[in-house]
């Protein structure tokens, strides 16, 4: 009976250190996408960058798969109000830019869908880019 109990917390002791040892995962929730300039001027051609950030380094975080992107003008009421976007290279690790047309002046709404390389779940943001004349 002793050497059953003795090999039970053999065992456990061995799981936590097992556990304890494994890197830290950050949470979906932590991470977010951040404007790097929050305005542009109307027109054809106009390039958004974003960058994805870890909020609980401030770290940027490089090779995410943007699969969802969508610009409309539903901070001014107009939902329908929307634009293709097309993505382009980063210039540096963690940024993510996108052209886009932005045919009148106003807010418009960004909205991005990405998965995280190794992290379970999506990262969803919206942000709002003003256009300008």
């Amino acid at each position: 009976m002793k050497t059953s109990n003795l090999a039970r917390a053999t065992v456990a002791a061995l799981l936590g250190v097992a556990v304890a040892s494994l890197p830290a995962r950050a949470e979906i929730k932590n991470y977010e996408f951040q404007l790097t300039q929050p305005t542009v001027q109307v027109g054809a051609d106009r390039i958004v960058t974003v960058r994805l950030v870890d909020k609980s380094t401030g770290k940027p975080v490089p090779d995410a798969v943007i699969f969802a992107t969508r610009l409309d003008m539903a901070p001014d009421g107009m939902q329908e109000m929307v634009t293709k976007v097309t993505p382009m290279p980063g210039t540096e690790p963690g940024t993510y830019r996108f052209k886009a047309t932005f045919s009148m002046a106003g807010r418009w709404q960004l909205s991005l869908g990405a998965k995280v390389q190794g992290e379970t779940g999506t990262v969803d943001n919206k942000l709002v880019v003003t256009a300008g004349k």
